[in-house]
């Protein structure tokens, strides 16, 4: 508890956890109303809560590339003059978003409203204060483009992703504007799974006002909006005590993507770390400039893969809010591969860069706290997506891998890894769902790297197609490996087949029924020389 604060330290343990449990519960909310099984399946979105000044005051532990970059999105609606009643959807990665496939609600939430339509005063004026943000986020199977899925690994401009959407309200004064519903919904495949989901982003603000109103109700208002003050000053004060312990000094790294879909040449992300007290700075500069492919990422991303890596040296137990974020700065030049200028292409940044760029933060501050840092990850989410050409259906899939060997102990088998933190679609759902038949589903033996500690498995995935198709990879780490530390040994690459050839990391493909996706993925590094005894 801050000095300043005048709420004792047992009722801001009892708001802090009351807080997250509002952003849980919208979560909840989102996933048993969605319709689409990347929703409801694999639980590809994520929840928040902010305050009136658009600082985020709890989160529920979902997907850290949407949650990091959360605070844009609240943002760009900010700059709208959001109303009590209204509800902005949004997915423009130059305006808030972070890739198309991501659409982002942004609901006001005022004392009373619960969501209805506005409280006017006897003039007919607005009465009702606004006093926080209710935001969801989820990737939609298919947001328009050029490709079913609205993954297309060989878009050059971001027109050909999908349909982009500017803060828009979606609801103003409690009334649905169906003319931009219809709008969205007409530049869709499968637009009655879209209106579905939709409608479960809106459930989920919804949730989020009348648990904020019972609050209120609980404990007052006064305390209520103290208490935002309050979780947020404390875990500022927290992660700067991990900070400061960090030893001081500027720490640099190096890595690679491995091509954009349109080149296959090898492209570079730098990063230097500086560590100065209860501050860090993290500055891309030497970075590759924006590329003609779609791995592009907007800063948002890069924001929201370092804080990740913070997250993840420092205490795991510290409120997440904005308080962990604000010591943390990051930069990087315009117009480069981390913060680029429209009309750039992005949908592969979000998911693939922004895993590299995890990678080379970690293996900055590995010098730092070597001890901390586990051995490289597969790296990867290994982005599966296929659709019917005819947009009878869309699947969406990231796969798992292998973790990296820590100091004390083997690395995890066929897990997601950095940014993503999707569970599997079922192959129970996937083959009631899609005119898919999976035919291999098993841990690949030995791909994780050797060591006095065993990095983690990868996964092989194979899915025969029962109907035509156009079928999009977005992959990484298939030629270089995820590395080992101390002495351990790289995971393996991992590798994409169709029919059994090898195709490259990033390819679009139409392919006919019978047709079989084979996904290899990488393992995970280990740590310690294998030949030394634990």
């Amino acid at each position: 508890m801050t000095e300043h604060s005048a709420i004792d330290p047992v009722t801001l343990e009892v708001l802090r956890n009351q807080l997250e449990s509002v952003a849980e519960e919208m979560g909840q909310t989102l996933i048993r109303g969605a319709y689409s099984p990347n929703i409801k399946e694999r639980r590809d979105c994520s929840t928040a809560l902010f305050d009136a000044e658009g600082r985020m005051i709890a989160q529920a532990e979902h997907i850290p590339v949407h949650l990091g970059a959360m605070p844009a999105a609240v943002d760009a609606v900010l700059e709208c003059d959001p109303e009590p009643g209204d509800v902005f959807v949004l997915n423009d990665p130059f305006a808030g978003g972070t890739h198309l496939p991501d659409v982002t609600m942004v609901s006001p939430l005022a004392v009373g409203t619960a969501g209805r339509a506005n409280e006017c005063d006897e003039d007919g004026e607005n009465s009702a204060e606004i006093v926080g943000y209710a935001v969801s986020r989820a990737h939609h199977a298919d947001v328009g483009g050029m490709t079913p899925g609205s993954m297309p690994a060989g878009a050059q401009e971001i027109y050909q992703e999908g349909l982009r959407i500017p803060p828009t309200r979606l609801v103003a004064g409690g009334e649905t504007r169906a003319d931009v519903r219809s709008l969205i919904l007409a530049n869709v495949r499968n637009p009655r799974e879209r209106r579905a989901d939709l409608r479960a982003q809106q459930a989920a603000n919804e949730r989020a006002s009348e648990r904020l109103e019972s609050l209120f109700a609980e404990h007052g208002r006064d305390t209520v909006l103290e208490g935002f003050s309050a979780v947020i000053d404390y875990s500022r004060e927290r992660i700067e005590s991990e900070l400061e312990a960090l030893p001081d000094g500027t720490y640099r790294a190096t890595d690679v993507l491995e091509g954009d879909g349109v080149t296959d040449e090898d492209i570079e992300i730098c990063a230097t770390v500086t560590v100065d007290g209860a501050t860090l700075e993290v500055d891309f500069a030497g970075t590759a400039d924006q590329l003609a492919g779609n791995c592009n990422a907007p800063l948002s991303v890069a924001q929201s893969a370092v804080y990740f890596v913070v997250r993840c040296l420092t205490d795991p137990e510290i409120p997440p809010n904005e308080g962990c974020y604000d010591p943390v700065s990051v930069h990087a030049p315009e117009g480069s591969l981390l913060n680029p200028e429209p009309p750039a292409a992005v949908v592969g940044g979000n998911v693939e860069t922004s895993q590299r760029v995890t990678d080379v933060v970690f293996a900055a501050l590995a010098q730092a706290a070597p001890d901390r840092v586990p051995a490289q990850g597969q790296g990867t989410m290994n982005n599966l997506t296929i659709g019917g050409r005819d947009g009878s259906f869309t699947y969406y899939e990231t796969i798992g891998g292998g973790f990296g060997a820590r100091s004390d102990r083997d690395g995890m088998d066929g897990v997601q890894v950095g940014m993503t933190n999707t569970l599997n679609t079922p192959v129970e759902s996937l083959e009631a769902e899609y005119p898919l038949r999976v035919e291999r589903y098993a841990l690949r033996e030995g791909s994780g790297g050797r060591g006095r500690h065993r990095g983690g498995m990868g996964i092989e995935r194979s899915v025969t197609l029962e109907s035509d198709a156009t079928v999009s990879l977005l992959t990484e780490r298939r030629r270089h490996a995820p590395k080992g530390v101390d002495g351990g040994e790289n995971g393996a690459v991992g590798e994409n087949l169709i029919d059994g050839e090898t195709v490259p990391a990033k390819t679009t493909l139409d392919v006919e029924a019978g047709t079989t996706v084979t996904v290899r993925t990488p393992g995970g590094g280990g740590h310690g020389d294998p030949e030394k005894s634990q």
